[in-house]
C-alpha cells in the first residue's frame, strides 16, 4: 500500500529536521518506508502499518502548526502515546517548567502520569530505572512551585550510603565532602535557574541540599524544657500522643519523637533573656524586616543559617514569633483570688507574726481587695497602712483564725518577706482568666505606665525578690508578652525614708519592662488604666541577640499536629521541627533503610508536597539491610494522598543504547533464579 501526504512547506521542513535526522528517527520508529520530496510525504508497505504511519505524521504535523519543536526523542513519545491510545499533544503541551531557552515537558505517558501525580497528591513515589527523567522532572516542578510562590522553599536530598560514617575522613568542609553524592540533585537545579540565583537560593535557605542523614536532625537536647499543659517538662520525657502546647497556646499532640545522638549544640538567646539549646540545623520560624514591610508570613531557616547574620546596620535581622493566645493550661481552685493575691504579693505583709496588712495610698484597690477577701475586712492603721481583719475578729471575743493567713500557710507564702515573695505554682498553671488577674494585681501595687516622646507606652514592674522577677516574667511570656529585667544594685545607693527616718536598702532591686498584647488589659486601677489606654501599649516582640556554641549533648526532635507546626520550649519560645511550606525531594530512596524512610515521611509538614524515587534494582545497601523503598510500596500502596507511578524501559529518554541496556538487565532479572533475584530489603 502506498499513501502521499501533502504538507505545508514549514512542516516538511520541520518533519525533515537538521540533516534528516528527524526523517530518519520517524523512520526506524515505523514499519514502512518513508519518502520526503518536496512537501510531499510518500509512506509505503502493509495497509496496517501505512494506517499507523499516517497517523503518527498528523500527530507531528499538528503538533508542529501549534508551534512545536520535533527532535528524535519526540518520535519516541508520539509513537508511545498512540500505542497506549494517549492524546501525544496532551503530553508534549503540558509544560512544566519554562525559563529562557529551558523548556521541561514530559515525553511519555508514564512520564505525564507522573507529573500529573506531584500536582494532584501530597506524596508521590517514581520508581524505575536511570534515565527515566524521575529527579530531572520533580526538580522542574519544585522550581515552578518556588517561582509561582506555592512553597517557601526546596529541599533535596538523597542518603550517602557509600560514605556512611567515613564522610569526616574526607577532605573539605561538609559541602566538599558530600558534593560527590548530591551532584545529580546540583546539576538538575542548575539547569532550571541562573547558577547565581541558585547560589542566592542556598545561601538564603530556600533552597536546601544535603544527605538524608544531615537533613534529618533538627533536634534539641534531651534536657531542654517543652511546655506541656502542665508546665515545662524535659523534651527527653516526651513520647508519642503527649501533648504540649502550640503557638496559638492550644494543645498539641506529639506525632513523632526521633532520637538524633549526640551533636553539637547552640545556646539561642533573645534580646529579652530568654534562651535554649538546638542544634545547628534546627529550625526556626522568623521574620525579617523586609517581611514585616512587604506583609509576608515570614520564613523558616536553620539556626546555622543565622549565625553571623544576626544584625544588619545595628538593627536585629530576626523576630521569633510570640504566642498568639495565651497559653492553655487547666483551671485550679486556689485558696485567695488571684487580684488580690497579687496586690498582697506586692504591697502586703506576709509575715504572719502578726495580722497580714496592706499599704497604698489610692483608696481604689484597698477597696477591691476587701471586696475580693471573703470575711475580710480593711482596718485603717495609718494613713496608707490596712489591717486585714476577719470581720468576726475582735477584742475579748472567741479567737478566729484569719483565712489570709490561713490561706499564706497553705501557699507557701507564709513568712515571705519583700526579698523572698514568688508566685505559687497553682497560679503560674492555671486559666488565662486567673493568670490575668494575677498579674494585674502585682502591676496595680507595684507596677505602672511609663510614657515616652513619640512611642507607645510600655509597662514597669519592680520587686526586690529575685524569685518574683522571674515569676512576673513567666506570667508575662505565658500570656503573649515579652518581659525585659535588669538589677539595681543596693550598694552605693542613697538610702530612702519611712516616716521620716532613713532606710538603708540592703537588697538589689529587679525593674521588669513589660509589654503585654493587645486582648491583656494590664492594670485595673483607674489612674493606671486611663495612661496606659491613651498612649497604647504597642505589639510586643522578641528578636534574636546571640547563637553561640554549648559544646556537644544527646539531642531529640519532635514532630506535633499543630496546623503550623510549631510548640513552645524554653522560656516561652516558639520553635519548630517540621518542613512546612517545602517541595521536598528524596532521591535514591532505595538506598534508605525503612526507619530512615519512616522518619522522612512522617516529618511533612503542612501544604508540603514530597516526591521520593528511587531504582530498586539499584540497591546499595548490605544485603543484610532491608530498603525503604521497597517495604513502603507494601505498607502506604492504598494510602489516599499517596500515589505510586512506576516506569519501565519504555519511558528511558537518554541515549538509546541506555533502553536496550535496561531491557537486558531486566530480561536477565526474570530469567536468574530466586536467590539472584533483587531481595525484598524493606
Amino acid at each position: 500500500m502506498r499513501s502521499r501526504i501533502e504538507l505545508d512547506n514549514e512542516i516538511a521542513a520541520e518533519l525533515a529536521g537538521s540533516e534528516d535526522a528527524v526523517l530518519r528517527a520517524l523512520e526506524g520508529h515505523l514499519d514502512c518506508k518513508i519518502y520526503l520530496r518536496g512537501n510531499v510525504l510518500t509512506l509505503e508497505g502493509d495497509d496496517a502499518a501505512v494506517e499507523g504511519a499516517a497517523s503518527v505524521v498528523r500527530e507531528l504535523s499538528e503538533l508542529i502548526a501549534q508551534g512545536h519543536q520535533i527532535a528524535p526523542g519526540t518520535i519516541e513519545a508520539v509513537t508511545s502515546a498512540l500505542d497506549q491510545h494517549e492524546s501525544p499533544a496532551s503530553i508534549l503541551e503540558d509544560v512544566v517548567w519554562r525559563h529562557r531557552a529551558t523548556k521541561v515537558a514530559p515525553k511519555t505517558v508514564n512520564q505525564k502520569r507522573y507529573v500529573d501525580s506531584i500536582r494532584d497528591n501530597t506524596i508521590t513515589f517514581g520508581i524505575g530505572p536511570a534515565g527515566t527523567g524521575k529527579t530531572f522532572l520533580a526538580v522542574a516542578l519544585a522550581a515552578a512551585a518556588l517561582s509561582r510562590r506555592e512553597v517557601n522553599r526546596i529541599i533535596l536530598t538523597r542518603p550517602a550510603v557509600e560514605a556512611g560514617e567515613r564522610l569526616g575522613f574526607l577532605p573539605g568542609d561538609l559541602m566538599a565532602k558530600v558534593d560527590p553524592y548530591l551532584r545529580p540533585l546540583f546539576d538538575a537545579l542548575h539547569d532550571m535557574l541562573e547558577p547565581e540565583r541558585v547560589s542566592q537560593h542556598l545561601e538564603k535557605g530556600v533552597i536546601e541540599v544535603a544527605p538524608l542523614a544531615f537533613m534529618r536532625g533538627r533536634a534539641q537536647p534531651l534536657s531542654s524544657g517543652v511546655l506541656t499543659p502542665s508546665g515545662f517538662r524535659p523534651i527527653g520525657t516526651l513520647r508519642i500522643g503527649d501533648l504540649v502546647i502550640g503557638s496559638d497556646g492550644r494543645p498539641t499532640p506529639v506525632i513523632g519523637v526521633y532520637p538524633q545522638g549526640r551533636k553539637a549544640v547552640f545556646r539561642l538567646r533573645a534580646q529579652d533573656g530568654a534562651s535554649t539549646l538546638c542544634c545547628a540545623e534546627h529550625l526556626w520560624h522568623v521574620f525579617t524586616p523586609e517581611d514585616r514591610r512587604r506583609g509576608k508570613p515570614g520564613r523558616v531557616v536553620e539556626t546555622q543559617q543565622m549565625i553571623g547574620r544576626l544584625r544588619r546596620m545595628h538593627q536585629h535581622r530576626f523576630e521569633l514569633p510570640i504566642l498568639s493566645a495565651p497559653a492553655e493550661f487547666p483551671a485550679r481552685e486556689v485558696p485567695i483570688d488571684p487580684y488580690a493575691l497579687g496586690l498582697l504579693l506586692g504591697d502586703g505583709c506576709l509575715t504572719t507574726k502578726t495580722t497580714p496588712t496592706f499599704s497604698t495610698a489610692d483608696r481604689e484597690p484597698a477597696m477591691a481587695l476587701e471586696a475580693s477577701l471573703d470575711r475580710i475586712e480593711l482596718q485603717p492603721k495609718s494613713g496608707v497602712d490596712y489591717t486585714l481583719r476577719h470581720v468576726d475578729g475582735h477584742r475579748g471575743g472567741v479567737i478566729v483564725a484569719n483565712p489570709v493567713t490561713t490561706a499564706l500557710r497553705e501557699l507557701g507564702l507564709a513568712g515571705t518577706k519583700s526579698y523572698t515573695k514568688y508566685v505559687p505554682e497553682a497560679y503560674l498553671h492555671n486559666s488565662s482568666a486567673v493568670r490575668v488577674a494575677l498579674l494585674q494585681g502585682l502591676l496595680d501595687s507595684d507596677g505602672g505606665p511609663v510614657t515616652q516622646n513619640g512611642r507607645t507606652c510600655r509597662i514597669q514592674y519592680t520587686t526586690c525578690s529575685e524569685r518574683l522577677r522571674d515569676d512576673v516574667a513567666y506570667l508575662v511570656r505565658s500570656l503573649g508578652g515579652v518581659a525585659y529585667a535588669r538589677r539595681r544594685i543596693a550598694l552605693g545607693r542613697a538610702p530612702g525614708l519611712a516616716g521620716g527616718r532613713p532606710v538603708v536598702h540592703r537588697h538589689d532591686a529587679f525593674v521588669i519592662d513589660l509589654r503585654v498584647p493587645a486582648g491583656v488589659a494590664p492594670f485595673r486601677l483607674e489612674r493606671k488604666r486611663d495612661i496606659y489606654d491613651r498612649y497604647g501599649g504597642g505589639r510586643p516582640m522578641r528578636f534574636i541577640e546571640a547563637i553561640e556554641p554549648a559544646g556537644e549533648m544527646e539531642t531529640v526532635c519532635i514532630q506535633v499536629a499543630a496546623a503550623d507546626s510549631l510548640y513552645v520550649t524554653d522560656d516561652y519560645l516558639v520553635t519548630h521541627n517540621t518542613l512546612n511550606d517545602s517541595f521536598i525531594i528524596l532521591d535514591e530512596a532505595q538506598n534508605t533503610s525503612p526507619e530512615q524512610m519512616k522518619m522522612f515521611l512522617t516529618r511533612l509538614g503542612f501544604n508540603s508536597r514530597v516526591v521520593v524515587t528511587g531504582d530498586i534494582t539499584q540497591i546499595d545497601l548490605p544485603r543484610e539491610q532491608d530498603s525503604g523503598l521497597v517495604v513502603v510500596s507494601e505498607i502506604l500502596e492504598d494510602v489516599e494522598g499517596i500515589q505510586f507511578v512506576r516506569f519501565g524501559e519504555e519511558d528511558v529518554v537518554r541515549h538509546k543504547l541506555v533502553r536496550r541496556i535496561v531491557a537486558a538487565y531486566t530480561e536477565h532479572s526474570q530469567r536468574a533464579a530466586p536467590e539472584l533475584r533483587p531481595r525484598k530489603r524493606a
